[in-house]
């Protein structure tokens, strides 16, 4: 039986060469179940005619299926599927959904909580200022896949395919000490780090460790910046402790404004988030009385210190601390890419035993393939270039960007004075409505109303973020966006 042209649909071209889509349609049809063994393909010459595309280029993916023994070439004949392709799976007819009225107990547990909205298209906006993506204009694509490469290799093979367990890649944590945590004047041991997936996940078993009820069942007593990440404020009331939120001012979280009983303190104090402010070192060393004073904990997320670019970094606040009481959340998604998911947690051993093994029961490890690849990234020196790179580019699109802003008459609610990728803004006007305007004109802002405490929302603020918009665009956007305030 003849499979007709018209039964193939490339994939989309995101998805590979040209080659790589026709084969993938195949081995779809055949895993799928729709192409079965011994069905003839459409020749080489009406596949081609029918996807628009060279005879040789349908003939050369017919090839590699072939080699894959996904299809059989008969002479003169043609193409058919072959008899020792893997089969679909014969399943029963499926069944009426039907969820058990249990379920409902846990539905909106998790799903419900509020965060930083952005469309998974944003690339194809002209005027995209959103924050935390990668460029894939400054990335080092090369010798990232040339370091990739090299940890697919024989003598590396067991840090991609061994159950690594509790333990990490010794290499990237040697780097790591060595290399990375000293440039925040820490000094750790191996027992101090663990490797996670990413800050997310970083704050997770931090939190998860941290505040669990005490001995009589009490609830433990968390708190954050006001305003500040959404992503953890999710963590906490999942957590089941008690969240209480402290607004920050120019230099940070205050001290003083810490209520009595907390617990776990956390903090983005080298570049709060979202307003940019960078804690004083005076202040820095008053949180860390008061933490021993009070007795409680602090959770440094350090997560954007590789692009302090105006002036040198202050000191970690985790390098200040005599006491043992902080515990250094850090991160390559800002600095290499957000997909690849690895950061890290330094503490003390106490606490990163804990941390292992409640990692351990969760995700086990990060894949050991892209700990190894980082590591020769690092370690070639690819990694130190990037930052270079991206620091130059964040420089002149800060530059431009704070230009235009003051050009079109926009306030600045927060900067910052050290740099990073993003500018906190203020509008006399709704943003979550500016928000949808802009959208429908090409801009992507966003709005502010998720880094506040839900119990004291505000709507006036929103974050311009330039890592992934190129200098070029950035004052034409600031323009449409100063329109649209005037407009509402």
């Amino acid at each position: 039986m003849l499979i007709p042209p018209e039964a193939f649909v490339l994939p989309p071209a995101d998805q590979g060469s040209l080659q790589q889509r026709i084969r993938q349609m195949v081995i779809d049809g055949v895993l799928s179940g729709r192409f079965r063994p011994g069905q003839k393909l459409p020749s080489s010459r009406r596949l081609a005619a029918h996807l628009q595309v060279s005879r040789i280029t349908v003939t050369l993916a017919y090839a590699e299926l072939v080699a894959q023994d996904y299809l059989v070439a008969r002479g003169r004949s043609g193409y058919f599927v072959s008899d020792n392709a893997p089969v679909a799976a014969e399943l029963p007819a499926r069944a009426p959904r039907v969820e058990a009225a249990e379920f409902a107990r846990i539905q909106g547990r998790f799903s419900n909580r509020q965060g930083v909205e952005r469309p998974d298209d944003w690339q194809r906006y002209p005027y995209p200022f959103i924050y935390g993506q990668a460029d894939p204009g400054l990335f080092d694509h090369q010798n990232w896949r040339l370091c990739a490469v090299r940890a697919l290799g024989k003598r590396d093979f067991a840090a991609m395919t061994a159950d690594f367990y509790e333990r990490d890649d010794p290499l990237l944590v040697e780097h790591l000490l060595r290399r990375i945590l000293p440039r925040r004047g820490i000094a750790a041991r191996e027992d101090e780090v663990l490797l996670t997936m990413g800050a997310q996940n970083a704050l997770w078993l931090a939190a998860q460790c941290l505040l669990g009820a005490d001995s009589s069942g009490q609830r433990r007593r968390a708190v954050m910046e006001n305003p500040g990440y959404p992503g953890l404020r999710n963590i906490l009331d999942a957590s089941g402790a008690e969240v209480r939120s402290v607004d920050v001012d120019a230099d940070g979280l205050p001290p003083d404004a810490i209520p009595r009983r907390a617990d776990v303190v956390f903090t983005t104090a080298s570049h709060q988030c979202p307003t940019n402010a960078t804690m004083p070192v005076d202040r820095r060393r008053a949180l860390l009385e008061a933490a021993g004073r009070e007795g409680f904990l602090v959770v440094e997320d350090d997560y954007e210190f590789e692009m302090s670019f105006l002036k040198p970094v202050s000191p970690a606040l985790k390098s200040l601390d005599g006491e043992g009481r902080v515990v250094y959340v850090g991160s390559f998604s800002k600095s290499v890419f957000p997909g690849m998911r690895l950061g890290y947690l330094v503490g003390p051993p106490g606490f990163i035993r804990e941390a292992r093994a409640l990692r351990l029961m969760s995700l086990r490890h990060p894949p050991g393939h892209i700990q190894r690849t980082m590591a020769y990234f690092l370690s070639l020196g690819h990694y130190d270039t990037l930052i270079n790179r991206m620091r130059q580019a964040f420089r002149r699109r800060r530059q431009v960007m704070e230009e235009a802003i003051g050009q079109a008459g926009l306030t600045v609610a927060g900067q910052g004075g050290f740099g990073g990728s993003s500018f906190w803004m203020r509008a006399p006007v709704d943003t979550e409505e500016l928000a949808r305007r802009l959208r429908a004109d090409g801009v992507l802002i966003e709005p502010g109303g998720s880094f506040f405490d839900p119990g004291r929302p505000d709507r006036r603020h929103y974050r311009l973020g330039f890592g992934s918009i190129a200098a070029a665009r950035i004052p034409d956007g600031i323009a449409r966006i100063a329109e649209a305030i005037a407009r509402e």
